[in-house]
């Protein structure tokens, strides 16, 4: 096959992907839907909350599967929450494998890594994102964070389509280097940790306060039931952003600053995307570090985790379309 012709199949196969991951995200939200209409005993939730705080795993949740998270619906509600659950994984399975599919044949198209604008960056990141995901899924169970993955993958994706499009193309000179490789693969793959990590701990928020409204005297709703303890989704939120940061420290601070003394002539020059991606390992270490000697845990520590998530996506969009810089000869 020809270049052109690799290029038609991956401007095909992106726009799919965007379809079904798309898709994906409508069967969560019926999954999401189906649940919140169930009917919540408010003794057994608080219950349940009482248990998680004493630090062992709440009854409803703790699996990640929307069975367990209904048990006190009926038995056909509960097949029909479970089913969209499924399908919406198999969903994204599909639209992972098409998505993938769109980036391997954007780099036969232009024959070299498909890394080399904010385009191919971005189809490339959001892949990471869902790869991480259903990585994830597999080891911890985080099949409930579809609907949020979905959703971010889904919009990126479409972003990426409609206005960062750019058509395969060689490389300016600076990017002809190995170190193409090792860098953006270690920025992509611990983006799209980060933005599994954000999205946990902005669910993690949302659970721990109805836990807090449940010991007072609340209610919770059947949707938010269906999530893992609070303090299960800060240890989740833990795990993932700890996977991330070495990967972002070599990719930023070490095969970046050799990469650019290799095109530039110099380590480091304070160019504005190396001043944020610098902001951003700082957030995260301060959430590693802070987590490890002050003990934080819960809703100071996922507030970092979330600040840090705005920082790289400032970084990643902001800088990149807002400001000039050595980083800008890539192109849009």
């Amino acid at each position: 096959m020809s270049p052109e012709t690799f290029a038609q199949v991956s401007n095909l196969l992106v726009p799919t992907a965007t379809v079904v991951y798309a898709l994906a995200m409508v069967s969560h939200a019926l999954e999401w839907a189906m649940g919140r209409s169930a009917v919540v005993n408010a003794a057994e939730v608080k219950e349940e909350v009482l248990v998680a705080s004493d630090g062992e795993p709440a009854a409803s949740g703790s699996t990640g599967t929307t069975v367990d998270a209904v048990a006190d619906d009926s038995t056909g509600r509960s097949e029909r929450i479970a089913a969209a659950s499924r399908i919406g994984l198999l969903l994204t399975w599909l639209a992972f494998v098409l998505h993938l599919g769109g980036v391997v044949t954007r780099g036969l198209a232009a024959e070299r890594v498909p890394w080399g604008n904010m385009y191919e960056f971005t189809i490339t990141s959001s892949l990471a994102v869902a790869a991480v995901y259903l990585v994830f899924v597999h080891r911890y169970r985080l099949q409930w964070l579809g609907l949020g993955v979905t959703l971010v993958v889904a919009a990126v994706l479409g972003l990426a389509t409609l206005a960062l499009y750019t058509p395969a193309g060689p490389l300016v000179p600076a990017l002809h280097s190995y170190w193409l490789v090792i860098h953006v693969s270690a920025a992509a793959i611990s983006g799209g940790a980060f933005t599994v990590g954000g999205l946990v701990s902005v669910l993690h928020l949302i659970k721990a306060r109805a836990e807090r409204r449940v010991l007072s005297g609340g209610t919770m709703s059947a949707s938010l039931r269906r999530l893992p303890s609070a303090e299960a989704m800060d240890g989740t939120a833990y795990k993932v952003l700890a996977f991330a940061f070495p990967l972002w420290t070599f990719g930023v601070l070490v095969a970046g600053p050799i990469w650019a003394e290799y095109a530039w002539g110099r380590y480091w020059g304070w160019d504005p995307k190396e001043v944020w991606s610098l902001v951003t390992w700082v957030v995260y270490a301060a959430y590693l570090h802070a987590r490890a000697t002050a003990g934080w845990r819960g809703r100071r520590a996922a507030v970092i985790a979330i600040v840090g998530w705005f920082v790289f996506i400032f970084n990643f969009v902001g800088v990149n379309l807002l400001v000039s810089g050595l980083h800008s000869y890539a192109g849009v």
